[in-house]
């Protein structure tokens, strides 16, 4: 089987060789395709790929439609929004994410942010420390869990709201559930995302729950920019001076933001969340295994298009 590997944003050399190895020793062939172009390229090069791993890269229907032997796409992370379930599943395309891998990246990404605007960006003034402060986890999944335990660690109380994560795993991790979102946001003086962009989560965190949060409240969104309602962020950030927003990804309007709120509000040059060493390789490893494990055993254990 031919395994395309395909990444404007290229993995580190190490992941590719542990990629090229594992791919190899299961008797299949691997290319790669880095750097490309544009859309155009990557569907002249998926031609006569048989599985798929890709980054962040749009796997579209037209990438779908010119693949006529795929089976298998796998995106080394955990969103998947840049994978096209529906053509996928019209195609017969097993699409799949690695979950998990990244997770630990993020997690503490999304602490370092909170301390990061606690101190007020670095720079001169009082700031204030995140001891003793409650953070609420939306989303207790492999990052969230990871968050809850790096913030008790810093000696701050967390608190998360999932409803298909039991209370009772909550509290013997020693999380405290909330029973509704509104009673999070008002509790917790940092509200960390964790949340898919899907159709119930596009736009659903606006000035109906940003309003309820302690003075100085801070949310801290390592998610996607699709979740945030960014005109209601916005209102909200106006008419809450105290209120603050730091994000992984830069909100449409984030050269408004900038302009009307300084050092209220930040976004990373670019979504940073899994650039580690160490997160890349993973991904890049899991998901070489799972295509592997796909065409010798038909486990399909992470698909989402089911």
């Amino acid at each position: 089987m031919k395994v395309l590997v395909a990444t404007q944003k290229p993995f580190a050399a190490a992941a590719v060789a542990g990629i090229k190895k594992i791919v190899e020793e299961a008797g299949h062939t691997l290319a790669l395709l880095e750097k490309y172009a544009d859309q155009a390229e990557l569907e002249a090069a998926v031609a006569d790929a048989d599985a798929l791993i890709v980054r962040s890269d749009k796997v579209t229907a037209q990438v779908v439609a010119a693949a006529k032997n795929l089976k298998i796409v796998v995106r080394a992370g955990a969103g998947y929004d840049n994978l096209d379930l529906e053509a996928c599943t019209a195609a017969k395309v097993v699409a799949m994410n690695t979950p998990g891998q990244n997770a630990n990246a993020v997690a503490e990404l999304a602490i370092a942010m909170m301390i990061y605007m606690s101190r007020n960006q670095f720079t001169p003034g009082t700031g204030c420390e995140v001891q003793g402060k409650k953070v609420g986890i939306q989303a207790y999944g492999n990052v969230g869990r990871l968050v809850a335990q790096k913030a008790k660690a810093l000696g701050m109380d967390v608190m998360a709201f999932d409803p298909f994560v039991p209370a009772e795993k909550m509290v013997a991790e020693g999380v405290t559930p909330a029973t509704s979102l509104e009673e999070m946001y008002k509790a917790c003086n940092f509200v960390s995302l964790h949340i898919p962009a899907i159709p119930a989560t596009i736009g659903s965190i606006g000035a109906n729950l940003l309003k309820l949060m302690p003075k100085g409240g801070c949310l801290v969104n390592t998610a996607r920019k699709e979740v945030i309602n960014e005109p209601e962020l916005t209102a909200i950030l106006a008419e809450r001076e105290d209120l603050k927003y730091i994000t992984d990804v830069a909100a449409s309007n984030q050269a408004e933001l900038d302009e009307k709120f300084g050092k209220r509000v930040f976004a990373t040059p670019k979504k940073m969340g899994a650039e580690t060493a160490e997160a890349n390789v993973n991904a890049g490893l899991a998901a070489a295994n799972q295509i592997c494990d796909f065409f010798a055993t038909g486990c399909t254990r992470f698909q989402l298009n089911k």
